[in-house]
């Protein structure tokens, strides 16, 4: 399902840093902010924690999506909160495996797609951070769309994902084990293609009772900001 690398690993590492440090400056004194999982939102903490030593950042509270996340923050001795002390966010600063025209996303390459789902809807804002070759002219070209299946419903689920066009695979440890989520919930990667309809796809998805979560972000994100080889742009939700 990935399409070819067209820039070298050591110039996306400089667009994610770049990408990085222009959303940090998005953050202000006094907010509460969700951060998510993958290599791109973990690599704004260290600008966040520049600004902090700098007096910039004054009562910031930082909410995170996964351990790893909360391990990153404590490292930089940033403030790390949750959601039962702050259940309404200003803002959730993110990464993303794919990102469509309309700013809509395919998430959850690293795993913590349910969670990450949670903060963006908690934010008033959502910020995707991201290299250029995350941007894509529809959702499911260069990436296959994660679920998180409940155990119990496992083998109905798959099912149900094959009749959908899903060709679902479970995703494996190094180990031959299937890939489970902090939830203990089961994860598998369906390469539908390129997808028509991502709303009605998500529709589809949100009434199974055995899918705990799915890594299409329709209507979510009001700000992306990606970095390539012409800088940073900031790219806002069409007609927003």
């Amino acid at each position: 399902m990935q399409t070819k690398q067209l820039f070298s690993k050591e110039a996306v590492a400089e667009f994610k840093q770049a990408a990085a440090g222009q959303a940090a400056r998005l953050v202000t004194a006094g907010m509460a902010v969700g951060l998510g999982h993958g290599s791109t939102a973990v690599a704004v903490v260290p600008f966040l924690a520049e600004r902090v030593r700098r007096g910039e950042l004054s009562g910031t509270v930082f909410v995170p999506a996964a351990h790893y996340m909360a391990e990153a923050l404590r490292r930089h001795n940033l403030p790390v909160g949750s959601l039962d002390d702050w259940p309404a966010l200003d803002l959730d600063i993110d990464g993303a495996d794919e990102i469509d025209p309309n700013l809509d996303c395919i998430k959850g390459g690293g795993g913590a797609l349910l969670y990450e789902k949670i903060l963006a809807q908690a934010a008033e804002r959502l910020v995707i951070v991201a290299d250029i070759g995350k941007q894509s002219p529809r959702l499911g070209t260069i990436h296959a769309l994660p679920v998180e299946l409940v155990p119990y419903a496992l083998a109905s689920e798959l099912r149900f994902l094959t009749e959908l066009g899903g060709r679902p695979s479970l995703r494996l440890r190094p180990d031959g084990d299937p890939m489970r989520t902090q939830r203990g919930n089961i994860l598998c990667d369906c390469a539908f293609g390129p997808i028509a309809d991502p709303a009605s796809l998500a529709a589809a998805l949100d009434a199974r009772g055995g899918v705990a979560a799915h890594g299409l972000f329709i209507g979510l994100t009001d700000l992306v900001v990606v970095a390539g080889p012409d800088g940073v742009r900031e790219i806002g939700r069409p007609g927003a």
